[in-house]
């Protein structure tokens, strides 16, 4: 039976189309699941719903349903409808009454809730991992090639000398931005939805601090109807946040894809790192930094389909919600599988070190060159107009080095400073 069958049998057709993928998608909730429950199960007892003997072999039991779930022997079968009927279903079949009794005092709707908030929560954890390990590594690049000049374009035009240190310590740094949204998003789910039951609280005598200390989180949602409305909105947070790591990790693709290409030469990536072509025999292509960019692209959608799948709900449940989950879980796995790739990847690109003797790149040094004569006393828009006569007539002739000295700059990178903004953000 369903958590809320009443006795009368539910049409086939309207079933498969309620219940859809959700089975399949609950599965990563599992361990959630009977983590909350287990949370549950001896606040219950505390507040003397449950003998402890009922506490012991309901916990007992979870932990059994957790160790089956690790190894991957739990499955949920057609003839149940989610995740929470099925553990309802084994604890009542191995406990009898006790089994039965789980479910005092909350709801599906309270169930869900604290299984998204504990999935997410450690999902946002794994990420900001990811990230770090991925910060690490871009530093330790720019830290390599710091010197190794670069050219700097704007418009797509050459501008202004760069280097491989400002480069890869850019995307670093944007990162940076990333562990702050997923802070932000971290605060969010980690707030104990659970006992506020269909989203109006209960009128069992119930604990709910004490249900917030079993589960790890750091506070509660105290508001019945604050918790209930957290649904939707806790996902949308967690997108917003992913969106910002997809597109950082998508600007640093196409950056990629495009230095590589023999027009501009700046990288290299070996062969095991790129696929070739069904006729062209010389082509080496850079499939996975294309597919990063494509996949974070697609990621950077997701907030935009779950606010048009939430927007102008009125307070409480509907069952909208249950689609959240369809475009969230797998673009959680996506993301987490862009990171590993580009973190793989990156180690392995070799940089070109004599990029610039390159003479259409000359100017590039056309603003140190006039800011030079700034410095020795010329106005600056008649150094700006010097120069260009200059490049005009053809007899500009470029310094071919650069004397930045501002934090930040191409010579003064600021390494240091922005593994130590790193430490305090993380």
């Amino acid at each position: 039976m369903k958590l809320w069958e009443k006795g009368i049998p539910t049409d086939k057709q309207i079933e498969q189309f309620t219940v859809g993928n959700d089975r399949e998608l609950d599965l990563v909730l599992a361990k959630y699941d009977a983590l909350g429950s287990i949370a549950h199960a001896k606040m219950l007892g505390q507040i003397g719903l449950l003998t402890s003997e009922e506490t012991t072999s309901l916990v007992d039991a979870l932990n059994e349903i957790i160790a089956d779930i690790v190894v991957g022997n739990f499955e949920i079968e057609d003839s149940f409808e989610d995740v929470h009927s099925k553990i309802e279903y084994l604890l009542t079949a191995k406990l009898g009454d006790a089994g039965k009794k789980i479910h005092t005092a909350r709801s599906r709707n309270d169930q869900v809730l604290v299984d998204v908030h504990l999935y997410l929560k450690d999902e946002v954890k794994a990420l900001k991992e990811q990230v770090k390990t991925l910060f690490d590594l871009l530093m330790e690049s720019a830290e390599k090639h710091q010197n190794v000049l670069l050219p700097g374009y704007t418009h797509l035009q050459i501008a202004m000398p760069s280097s491989f240190g400002m480069w890869f310590s850019a995307y670093a740094e944007s990162l940076i931005d990333d562990i702050t949204m997923l802070n932000a998003a971290g605060k969010v789910v980690d707030q104990n939805p659970l006992g506020s039951a269909a989203g109006y609280g209960s009128s069992f005598p119930i604990n709910r601090t004490f249900t917030t200390q079993e589960l790890g989180f750091e506070t509660l949602k105290y508001n019945a109807v604050a918790a209930q409305m957290s649904r939707g909105k806790a996902e949308k947070t967690v997108a917003f946040a992913m969106s910002s790591v997809a597109a950082t990790l998508s600007k640093f693709a196409m950056d990629v894809c495009l230095y590589m290409s023999q027009n501009f030469d700046f990288i290299g990536l070996p062969a095991h790192l790129t696929t070739g072509s069904s006729i062209m025999p010389h082509k080496k292509n850079p499939d996975v930094f294309e597919l990063i960019r494509g996949k974070c692209n697609k990621i950077q959608a997701l907030p935009y389909e779950i606010t048009l799948i939430t927007n102008n709900l009125p307070s409480g449940y509907h069952r909208d919600l249950q689609l959240l989950k369809e475009g969230l879980f797998p673009a959680l796995q996506n993301l987490k599988a862009c990171l590993d790739i580009a973190i793989f990847s990156i180690k392995d690109i070799t940089v070109k070190d004599h990029i610039l003797e390159d003479k259409k790149y000359d100017y590039l040094f056309t603003v140190d060159t006039l800011n030079e004569m700034v410095v020795a006393g010329m106005p600056f828009r008649d150094a700006y107009k010097a120069v260009a006569e200059q490049l005009e007539a053809g007899t500009y002739q470029s310094p071919k080095e650069t004397k930045h000295t501002h934090e930040g700059s191409i010579n003064n990178l600021c390494l240091n400073e922005i593994k130590q903004k790193m430490k305090a953000a993380f």
